[in-house]
């Protein structure tokens, strides 16, 4: 008997250890083969993904570029803001959920730059980042609180917290369905000390996150660079036509280099485990992939990304130009300077848009003149200044001047509010997210109480797409926009949905002959190659406010 009970720790243990390395089944058709055509992904990372994408130490980016993948890379200084300075936890809400996050997104899917040491063979292949992958250092393995802790707002380096905005950032990673999001584990500490937090975070990032969050889409991948770290036996791979998530027989770093930063046989063990499950998890996503995103925000609870989009309770549809559930305008109309050779086309073009259908201008101004494609609303809407009007627009080409406008009171005593947009040159190419705050519009120039706020007394009745000139020069080029939408905590009349009719049969308000309005880190040091300086890519010209 005394024999016995001597064994049952060892008879658990090796349960334990079993149920841990319990392979999870392909899904049918599942393929751990390279992509056929060359897929482009952007790395964010510090010093130790830095050392496990170069040649001689993780060889990741060699083994990507192998595999058919035409790798960049973000690292101390790079983007706007100096953003990539910030790759702690807690800043993830910074890149994904804030009032920045469609610029560090413009700059994430343009970027085709290395900022590390690795072989790059393959052609980039032009457009947009695919795939988007981004891991913490493993200083924010010393996370605080108790292992089950439920996500929280407060707390920033707690279990508690780091769920919390992994929640938050999925709701943005729903909005974009057509690319892939590959969340890395922050690598092991050698200190034991909030070890058992790091591997009960882990455990519920990798099994648990998608489901508590009813996540339908297949475009967030997890890979347990951590678990990998923690042992010989610690593995998240492709193993024997099953992917494999085995725990490791401790919670702390096995592969130190002198320090905490992961050895290079640590680095290259992860790197054969993770590029056929990256294939994997490419291929699942790519079989129904939509070609653009979806309108956001929208909870993660959506529906799968082939089906209609539809609004987050937070948010109120003003067009999207396809389906006749959403309310809607009747087909825009536009006017332009008649006195001049001005010239405009405003009209709802079929195929266009992002899913369907947009609304597409092509304009040819004269010096000093003015066009406007608007719709105006069959009941005022009560908007309010912490308010935010989204929604996607692709240009002809990158520098191109148009404004967005908001009508305010009665056809015979109307006010104009402008925001003006320069088009980045990632529109030419894709479309780009815009989200403008109701408080960045300002009274048109031309009119009484020029550049003055819109304010929340000012009821909304109509709003238009449309363009002017810089001071004695032309203004040429075609936008097209869909997808509008207004988001944040809008009154709506009771009962009443913001419908809008046709438009007036007068014109706006005819513009003035002059120009428009234009619109702590926690430290990861010591990497094996020391980060290049990113010089920076354009920020969106615009007012966010």
């Amino acid at each position: 008997m005394k024999t016995w009970i001597k064994l049952v720790p060892f008879v658990a243990g090796i349960l334990l250890i079993s149920v841990a390395a319990s392979p999870v089944p392909l899904q049918a058709g599942d393929n751990p083969n390279p992509p056929e055509e060359t897929v482009k992904l952007i790395f964010i990372h510090h010093s130790t993904g830095e050392n496990w994408l170069t040649d001689g130490y993780g060889n990741l980016g060699q083994t990507l570029d192998e595999n058919n993948y035409f790798v960049s890379d973000t690292n101390y200084g790079w983007g706007p803001d100096a953003i990539g300075d910030r790759t702690d936890i807690p800043n993830w809400t910074e890149w994904f959920a804030s009032g920045s996050t469609p610029t560090y997104m413009e700059a994430l899917l343009s970027e085709n730059s290395q900022n590390s040491s690795y072989t790059r063979t393959v052609s980039d292949p032009g457009g947009q980042n695919e795939i988007i992958m981004f891991k913490s250092c493993f200083p924010n393995s010393a996370l605080e609180g108790n292992p089950n802790d439920p996500p929280n707002p407060e707390g920033e380096l707690t279990v508690g917290h780091a769920k919390y905005v992994y929640n938050e950032i999925l709701k943005t990673f729903a909005t974009r369905p057509d690319k892939l999001f590959v969340v890395v584990t922050a690598p092991p500490l050698s200190d034991p000390t909030y070890a058992d937090n790091a591997r009960a975070f882990n455990q519920w990032l990798v099994n648990d996150w998608l489901s508590e969050n009813n996540y339908s889409l297949n475009n967030v991948f997890v890979f347990d660079f951590y678990n990998i770290l923690t042992g010989p036996d610690g593995h998240h791979r492709y193993s024997s036509g099953q992917i494999e998530h085995s725990l490791g027989g401790r919670n702390t770093l096995y592969y130190p280099s002198g320090d905490d930063h992961p050895s290079e046989e640590g680095s290259r063990k992860a790197t054969e485990e993770f590029i056929p499950l990256l294939n994997i998890f490419y291929h699942r996503w790519k079989e129904n992939a939509p070609a653009q995103p979806q309108p956001g925000p929208v909870d993660a609870t959506e529906a799968p990304a082939d089906s209609q989009p539809a609004p987050s309770s937070a948010s109120g549809w003003i067009d999207d130009f396809d389906s006749n559930s959403l309310p809607k305008s009747a087909p825009w109309e536009g006017f332009r300077d008649e006195a001049t050779s001005t010239s405009l086309t405003c009209k709802v073009e079929a195929g266009t848009g992002r899913l369907g259908n947009s609304l597409h201008l092509d304009f040819d101004i004269v010096a000093n003149s003015w066009v406007t494609c608007a719709a105006f609303f069959e009941t005022p809407q009560r908007w309010n200044a912490g308010d935010m009007l989204i929604f996607y627009f692709r240009a002809s080409q990158g520098g191109l001047l148009f404004d967005v406008d908001l009508y305010t009171g009665s056809a015979e005593n109307r006010g104009t509010y402008v925001y003006t947009i320069e088009a980045p040159a990632a529109s030419a190419a894709d479309w780009v997210p815009m989200e403008i705050n109701l408080d960045a519009f300002r009274r048109a120039s031309w009119e009484e109480n020029a550049d003055a706020a819109l304010t929340p007394s000012d009821q909304i009745v109509g709003m238009a797409f449309g363009a002017t000139t810089p001071q004695d020069a032309p203004n040429a080029g075609e936008v097209w926009v869909d997808d509008i939408q207004l988001s944040g905590a809008a009154e709506e009349q009771p009962g009443e949905a913001p419908t809008t009719a046709p438009v007036d049969s007068q014109p706006p308000a005819e513009p003035a002959q002059d120009q428009p309005q234009r619109g702590p880190s926690l430290p990861c040091a010591g990497g094996i190659v020391l980060p290049l300086l990113f010089l920076g890519l354009a920020e969106l010209n615009s007012r966010k406010r």
